[in-house]
């Protein structure tokens, strides 16, 4: 069985690329770091490091490399068993021009095995979205051949792969968390569903995306801009703060009484398994920057993402959302000029007003009374008015 994976950084190679490969793949990494690229190409394996209570070191055999910019990758498209991403979804868009390609060339060798691609990305029905930009640059002709011969399949994954440096230098090591969740919609699988150890084909994918995003997603994001706004470096130091941890339960029991009323969750099973998250933001083998995990903010205050999504379905139950619109706050707040869009969001505040940014990013509508406290909320952070002390 062979594998085409998009993205040989930390989350590839310590996450999708080791499981699929344990599950018996030959796996090859498709990448523009070359340097990364050359050494997989020239090794055949790397390193990871599993840190938690009970740390491990595995090596990851059977893997190999090409430039995602090579001309050959088209062969590998046409030829291989399983396609999955762990690129971020701005760049889904970039490589589909190159999948479409692939797929034209794999129907020009009439090759019908069954071909599943599954975009491991941290956003809602990421495969679907990525199907739509491959299916805009296919001829019409080919859309029943690719309907019937190759399956997108979405998914949720869920692990912790902070950038980290190894101590002997080695570029292919990576660190990761024990735990690990990669869960996906069976009913969208052409053929037989591959075998592979931590992948869990279930019927009912939007419960689980929801249940990650709403609740690691949401709360990791506001932990980090919390935590940058008062100057802690990791996600770890800022989770140990107990007036940020008050705001970040608070906001996921907040986005958990919306999973439990839309998709009928146990409430205690829920709230363990907010607990656990917790728990995994303050494991001390990770470094995680605070910095790294708020990145993107006009992305994550979008319609469909961690912590509007969220937000509109508290509209829906008649949920208090009190802490959410903290988080919110300081998403908008959050100034770092190391971030593109963080740099973005600054501008278009001074430009615009506040309430018009937000509005014109989340979606919402001016008039929503969630819009005023939101407004206060900001004015006070950004005022040095805002103190943790006063929560709780």
């Amino acid at each position: 069985m062979k594998a085409l994976h998009f993205g040989a950084g930390n989350i590839g190679r310590g996450f999708i690329g080791k499981l699929l490969s344990d599950a018996g793949f030959h796996v090859t990494f498709a990448d523009v770091n070359q340097q990364i690229i050359d050494e997989l190409a020239h090794r055949h394996q790397y390193s990871v490091n599993v840190v938690g209570e009970e740390a491990s070191t595995e090596i990851v055999y059977h893997v190999d490399a090409i430039n995602s910019t090579s001309p050959y990758i088209c062969h590998h498209i046409a030829t291989v068993d399983l396609i999955t991403t762990a690129v971020g979804p701005q760049v889904l868009n970039k490589i589909a021009p190159i999948v479409a390609q692939g797929i034209l060339k794999r129907y020009q060798h009439d090759n019908q095995a069954p071909l599943n691609i599954i975009a491991c990305e941290n956003m809602v029905r990421g495969t679907t979205q990525f199907k739509q930009a491959i299916f805009a640059l296919l001829p019409k002709t080919l859309h029943q051949w690719v309907e019937t011969h190759i399956g997108f399949v979405d998914s949720a994954v869920d692990r912790i792969v902070p950038p980290t440096l190894s101590p002997s230098g080695d570029i292919l090591a990576v660190t990761v968390e024990t735990f690990s969740e990669w869960i996906v919609d069976k009913k969208q699988f052409i053929g037989t569903i591959p075998n592979i150890a931590g992948m869990e084909p279930v019927d009912n994918l939007m419960a689980f995306v929801e249940r990650k995003l709403f609740t690691l997603n949401t709360g990791h994001a506001i932990t980090a801009y919390l935590g940058f706004y008062y100057n802690f470096a990791t996600i770890r130091d800022a989770i140990l703060n107990d007036q940020i941890r008050f705001i970040v339960r608070g906001a996921m029991e907040e986005s958990g009484q919306v999973l439990i009323h839309r998709y009928n969750f146990d409430d205690q099973k829920h709230m363990a398994y907010i607990e656990k998250i917790l728990s995994r933001f303050e494991n001390p083998y990770l470094h995680d920057d605070t910095a790294r995990v708020g990145r993107q903010p006009i992305r994550k205050l979008g319609a469909s993402d961690r912590l509007i999504k969220p937000l509109l379905g508290t509209f829906e139950y008649q949920i208090n959302n009190c802490n959410l619109l903290i988080g919110i706050a300081a998403a908008l707040n959050y100034r770092n000029n190391d971030d593109e869009q963080a740099v973005q969001l600054a501008k278009q505040i001074v430009n615009h007003g506040v309430i018009p940014t937000f509005c014109q990013i989340s979606g919402i509508d001016s008039h929503n009374p969630v819009v005023q406290p939101i407004e206060e909320l900001y004015t006070a952070m950004q005022n040095h008015q805002f103190l943790l002390k006063d929560v709780g």
